[in-house]
């Protein structure tokens, strides 16, 4: 053809600097649109010999080749596919996707800081000018009889097009790399980003270095292939040893026999894996698979827990796997990745619009060819196709995680501490979610074995009918128990309502409500423990969703169960000591709004306990969550009328207390019982334990004396 001299045909000065600047928001991103592009070239050529319109050779074998030059600031991505002719050239490359150019230019040009969805554009050959001062074409068509096409183009919209000498069919783009760029003719720099963004891509990739001296291997001669460039023959004979025989006479004996070793040029090894795991059928897969692949995309040693393998080919398809990683402690951070692929082509990393928040606590893989992306392949519409993709792996995972409960319950136990942060928060995220795993989330109990949400509420059943069969003549205390001051309209009001609601009781730090859970033990009664820091949110919104049920603190409210039988002169005695030591604790410690109340507890031994309503104690927790409660252990004022202390009667101290209200020491007790039974609520202010630890101290002297 005659050489060629033109403007690319576009209604614009100049497309490259919006390219340059925002089209795409990595610029190592050119590096996937040409290899992807080059892939899409080989799958086409592939094609046409299926369909019997091509005739490919017995030794193709389909490669993209990578070669940078760091000397002559360029590199290469060349193809072996289906290559372009002069016309198709002028179409694809110089009207630079004709139909919708000078719209694109239009509606976009303005638009730098935004996400558009312009994917019909195919526009991804010129994200090489983000790096390039300079692109050329050389490549020949598979049609018979083509000539072969050089175009090149220096980042202006003038190009050149002529004949060119390309030799064999497919396309080489060369890139002469500006400046600012010359990092991706760096070898290392180059098997990075193409890792990064191809690792998995359906054609084998290799990298080249221009001008690198040859490698060279030895291997078995029943191990050469075809095209293995042999240098030599590396023979090593046999070696020999005299050596004396059982009948005393001296042989010879070969100890090493004769070697044949072939030297040849390294092979070339691809740096992708054409067929990943989550392109094959989970039955295929053995466990040792799952693990390697992990290690490999994610390189974290630690064995994931388990893992879901996503396979679907209708309403869209669909492919992946999601990771359920170990999580040693709370303070590891549990951000996952889940890397999104479309025909095995790289596009990101925990698009929120497929990937549901709460999943992107996991790792994983996932790879949906029927994505709408953008001209970047960056972004995802948000459309109803996209939230069907989002609510399936959503289902599938739930799916997963129900089949584990009902048939490998040991396992679901074994894993429950790791992954009960992330379930947690799915429920919170996801009320499909919640719906879903509401008879599945596990709850440890106080003997350290795990129940579902229906077997607490049938095991607190089972108590309660327990402790009235044992006690028929006293009325036990319902879920609907009254506040811990006492009062029916109290700060408690919105658990006193729901009077038909069952009690699950709960502790969030085993050692320092240790007190109260040995009276619940000493009555038989039960308590789950909960003790991560999303616990209080979650427990909220299951309360909101479920009306059998709440949740309720251990050291809440002391419970009708911890209490002896009171009769009615049982009950007039102890509010006359309630009155009387109301006034002399209040003065005491200081507190003039402080509640105290004066129960017959069933164990003789507790001296006091402090409970705080459990709606004062959320909203302590909510306090502090907006950072406006102080570190460490709170004045204990700031409990207002939500907290009682308990005394009890039955306890030798109390009824001393009671019987020397005038006594001088009294005080000292006083403020010392206080303090107790603050300590198995919660840890004291610093100011706090000085004073205790001095007025021990003080206690111990006067029994010395």
């Amino acid at each position: 053809m005659d050489n060629k001299h033109g403007s690319l045909s576009i209604n614009s000065e100049n497309i490259f600097p919006i390219i340059k600047k925002w089209l795409y928001s990595d610029h190592d991103i050119f590096y996937r649109e040409l290899i992807s592009n080059g892939c899409d070239a080989i799958t086409k050529l592939k094609k046409l010999d299926m369909m019997g319109e091509y005739t490919l050779s017995d030794d193709y074998k389909p490669q993209i080749q990578v070669t940078v030059n760091p000397e002559e600031k360029t590199l290469s991505v060349t193809d072996n596919g289906i290559g372009m002719t002069a016309e198709e050239v002028e179409e694809y490359i110089n009207q630079i996707a004709f139909s919708g150019a000078s719209d694109f230019l239009e509606k976009y040009k303005d638009k730098a800081n935004e996400d558009q969805i312009i994917g019909h554009f195919g526009l991804g050959f010129y994200s090489a000018f983000m790096v390039a001062d300079e692109v050329t074409i050389d490549t020949l068509s598979y049609k018979e009889g083509a000539t072969p096409v050089h175009w090149s183009c220096d980042g202006g919209t003038e190009f050149d097009m002529q004949d060119g000498t390309r030799d064999s069919v497919g396309t080489t783009i060369t890139l002469y790399l500006n400046e600012d760029c010359l990092e991706f003719s760096n070898e290392y720099r180059a098997r990075e980003v193409i890792e990064k963004y191809c690792s998995f891509m359906p054609i084998p990739i290799y990298l080249n270095k221009a001008n690198a001296e040859t490698e060279y291997e030895t291997i078995d001669p029943a191990d050469k292939r075809e095209d293995d460039t042999v240098i030599e023959t590396i023979i090593e004979e046999a070696k020999t040893e005299e050596k004396e025989n059982e009948n005393g006479e001296k042989e010879v004996v070969e100890i090493s026999p004769r070697t044949e070793k072939l030297k040849i040029v390294k092979r070339p090894v691809a740096l992708n894996d054409i067929n990943p795991l989550w392109g094959k059928t989970p039955k295929d897969c053995t466990d040792d698979e799952y693990k390697e692949f992990y290690r490999k995309v994610f390189h974290d040693y630690k064995e994931p827990l388990f893992w879901i393998h996503l396979n679907m080919d209708y309403p869209f398809n669909l492919k992946g796997i999601l990771y359920f990683p170990k999580i040693n402690t709370e303070y590891d951070s549990i951000e996952g990745t889940i890397k999104l692929y479309n025909n095995q082509v790289f596009i990101a990393d925990n698009i929120k619009e497929v990937i549901p928040e709460f999943l992107m606590l996991l790792k994983g893989v996932i790879d949906c060819p029927d994505l709408p992306l953008n001209v970047s392949r960056s972004a995802l519409q948000n459309d109803g196709f996209v939230k069907k993709i989002s609510d399936y792996i959503t289902k599938k995972v739930a799916d997963k995680l129900i089949g584990m409960c009902k048939t490998e319950k040991e396992d679901y136990e074994k894993y429950w501490d790791d992954i009960s942060p992330f379930i947690k928060y799915g429920c919170l995220r996801d009320e499909k979610f919640c719906d879903k795993m509401n008879d599945y989330i596990l709850f440890k109990n106080l003997d350290h074995k795990y129940l579902t949400l229906p077997e607490c509420l049938k095991a607190e059943e089972q108590a309660k009918e327990q402790t009235e069969n044992d006690q028929p003549e006293v009325e036990v205390e319902n879920a609907d128990s009254t506040s811990a001051t006492g009062d029916d309209t109290d700060a408690t009001e919105e658990f006193d309502e729901k009077d038909t609601r069952k009690t699950i009781y709960y502790v969030t730090d085993e050692q320092q409500q240790s007190q109260y859970i040995n009276m619940f033990k000493e009555q038989g009664m039960d308590a789950v423990i909960l003790n991560h820091n999303i616990d209080s949110s979650f427990i909220t919104q299951l309360e909101r969703r479920n009306e059998k049920f709440k949740f309720m603190r251990i050291d809440a409210d002391v419970t009708e169960t911890l209490k002896e039988e009171a009769s009615e002169e049982d009950a007039a005695s102890l509010k006359e000591e309630t009155d009387a030591l109301t006034e002399v604790f209040r003065k005491a410690v200081g507190n003039d709004k402080l509640t105290v109340k004066v129960e017959k507890l069933k164990n003789e031994t507790i001296s006091s306990v402090i409970t705080l309503s459990e709606e004062g104690r959320r909203m302590q927790e909510m306090m502090r969550m907006y950072a406006m409660g102080g570190m460490g252990g709170m004045d204990p004022a700031m409990f207002g009328g939500d907290a009682t202390l308990t005394l009890n009667a039955n306890h030798a101290l109390v009824k001393y207390i009671f019987e020397h209200k005038d006594s001088e020491h009294v005080p000292t007790f006083c403020q010392q019982l206080y303090d107790l039974a603050m300590i198995s609520n919660q840890p004291l202010a610093p100011e706090a334990m000085t004073k205790f630890i001095a007025r021990s101290n003080e206690i111990m002297m006067l029994l010395a004396q």
